[in-house]
């Protein structure tokens, strides 16, 4: 389980240099005995790939999550008022995309306290 001070990155459109970069100097301060801070992210090619991820419904249980705490998807449905299937379904997807997790006794949870969106601007072509 992550600590309580974590923040999951979002990104789209961010060049994979930029993550190497940040993969590289994470190694190099860790052979150096520097302290790393954990870094959870996962990236997206376009905005269109995000919202077929982070959906509003599944915003909304991420939401639900923060707010109440690890639970069975039985006891996610009944609060937000949704077809257990559909739930499942949304957290099965949520699970994939490391935005919840599930606890050794099957419940889900929302691991970070922020979640942070970051879209990159295409490069502006010369003119």
């Amino acid at each position: 389980m992550k600590t309580n001070n974590t923040v999951l990155h979002l990104t789209v459109g961010e060049p994979m240099k930029a993550s190497l970069t940040r993969a590289s100097a994470a190694m190099k301060a860790a052979r150096q005995g520097k302290p790393v801070h954990p870094y959870f992210g996962v990236g997206f090619d376009d905005v269109g790939e995000l919202f077929s991820v982070f959906t509003p419904k599944r915003w909304e249980l991420i939401g639900a999550l923060r707010e109440g705490g690890a639970m069975t998807v039985a006891e996610l449905a009944r609060q937000l008022k949704r077809d257990y299937k559909n739930v499942y379904n949304d957290c099965e997807r949520l699970i994939e995309w490391m935005a919840i997790e599930k606890d050794e006794n099957g419940q889900v949870f929302a691991p970070y306290n922020e979640i942070v969106v970051d879209m990159k601007l295409p490069d502006r072509r010369a003119a």
